[in-house]
């Protein structure tokens, strides 16, 4: 396969390909096939956009007839019944079940762009600068989003000093049990130095942050504390939301009720690129027309293709099977964590977003080369990537689920074996 075109004319900042030394050609369902016929099992589904699969047969059927009725493919924020249908459809699939009265807000195409939107009307309704957000969380690439994004690996290239954020250790972290008590008495003390935040910025579960799962217990502390200091709670649900979890929302069932929530990803089912961002009438009317834009935010085929992914959401189907495949997912990963019990592995996940922290990037990375070569495609995550995660898309066939988690255990104990061995011979 001849890859020097984009070797010598793409930019150096490339990286899932130096991951995946090959060249996609077609792809169905969970399986990516090269230009060399060889078939691929993609746990990784576009980093949890193709929640419905490559290629998604309904989807791809609503989009060619779209296409074939000169259909409004851009738009702007002009009215469109292709708009109409999704924003109706939403609302009747998600927002009116759950008793929401939020107002969708489209933007540019990316989850960055929800958060920076999300970001900017927090501090245009409150008056307040300074966001806390937390440790391991990633919230986007983009200067604002990315100083709300925890991981010096990403942080390093900003060019600039990323402030304006206040951080504070999750749950799982050290010290995060705690630190919402801890930071409520400095918000009382007047002589703390501490001012109240414009919002709260948090993931149920984070995603790029190793699959760290918060409980409903502590994110009702972070709720409550955003209440009684007058700051926004804003849910940040871009990886883990739209089915992931094994509801719509990660925070389905908790109790929550979040200010602002974020989407894309996964919202516009075929991979064609969308956000949107869920606020509640009283903070949306903060926003003057125009005050935040975006040429692409009136995107038809997402539109269409979105309306179609709603519809998996209509009975519980789907979400049964993504709880039965979730559990088939975190029952292989234990099974493998208790074959090496010298190594200290842990199994963590919600739903169809299971992960093994191996505790060492570099295993990680050895992981995911051999099981691509197998024929399986992973991507590590988590500090230093250590943490191996696996986000299939949530229709994928029963035997692609069996193959990969058998290719994904035959990499794990082949580099786990080479290790031991190397070991045992500098032992000797």
């Amino acid at each position: 396969m001849d890859t020097s075109p984009f070797e010598e004319r793409e930019s150096a900042v490339r990286g899932y390909c130096r991951a995946y030394p090959t060249v996609f050609a077609s792809a169905s369902n969970a399986r990516q096939v090269d230009e060399d016929g060889r078939s691929y099992i993609d746990f990784f589904a576009g980093a949890g956009v193709l929640n419905f699969g490559h290629n998604n047969p309904r989807m791809k059927e609503a989009m060619i007839a779209f296409l074939q009725a000169d259909g409004v493919a851009h738009s702007l924020d002009t009215y469109t019944t292709t708009k109409r249908d999704f924003v109706e459809k939403f609302r009747d699939v998600v927002l009116v079940p759950r008793g929401m009265d939020h107002r969708m807000q489209f933007m540019g195409p990316t989850g960055t762009n929800a958060v920076e939107a999300a970001l900017k009307l927090a501090r245009l309704a409150t008056g307040r600068r300074e966001v806390v957000a937390f440790s391991h969380g990633f919230h986007g690439m983009t200067l604002g989003s990315l100083a709300a994004t925890a991981n010096q690996a990403f942080r390093q290239w900003a060019g600039v000093p990323l402030t304006d954020v206040v951080r504070l250790p999750y749950e799982t972290a050290p010290g995060g049990p705690t630190a919402i008590a801890e930071y409520r008495e400095a918000l009382r003390d007047p002589s703390s130095g501490q001012l109240p935040p414009a919002a709260f910025l948090v993931e149920v579960l984070q995603a790029e942050g190793g699959v760290n799962a918060a409980s409903a217990e502590w994110l009702h502390e972070v709720q409550d504390l955003a209440r009684e200091v007058g700051a926004l709670f804003i849910i940040d649900d871009i990886q883990a939301g739209c089915g992931r979890t094994g509801s719509y929302f990660s925070f389905d069932g908790m109790g929550l009720d979040p200010d602002i929530i974020t989407l894309a990803k996964g919202l516009g089912g075929f991979g064609t690129p969308i956000a949107m961002n869920l606020n509640k009438p009283w903070v949306d009317d903060h926003w003057s027309p125009g005050a935040h834009t975006g040429t692409f935010r009136g995107q038809g085929l997402s539109f269409v293709a979105g309306a179609v992914a709603l519809d998996y959401f209509t009975d519980d189907v789907l979400m049964r099977e993504v709880t039965a495949k979730g559990e088939r997912m975190r029952e292989r990963l234990e099974r493998i964590a208790a074959a090496h019990p010298d190594r200290g592995w842990e199994v963590r996940g919600r739903g169809m977003m299971q992960a093994l922290d191996t505790g060492d990037g570099a295993f990680a990375a050895q992981v995911q080369r051999a099981a691509f070569e197998a024929g399986l495609l992973i991507g590590p995550c988590g500090s230093g990537g250590r943490v191996i995660k696996l986000i299939p898309p949530l229709t994928i066939p029963d035997e692609d689920l069996a193959e990969g988690l058998d290719l994904l255990e035959q990499a794990i104990t082949t580099v786990a074996d080479r290790d031991s061995a190397a070991a045992t011979a500098e032992v000797h």
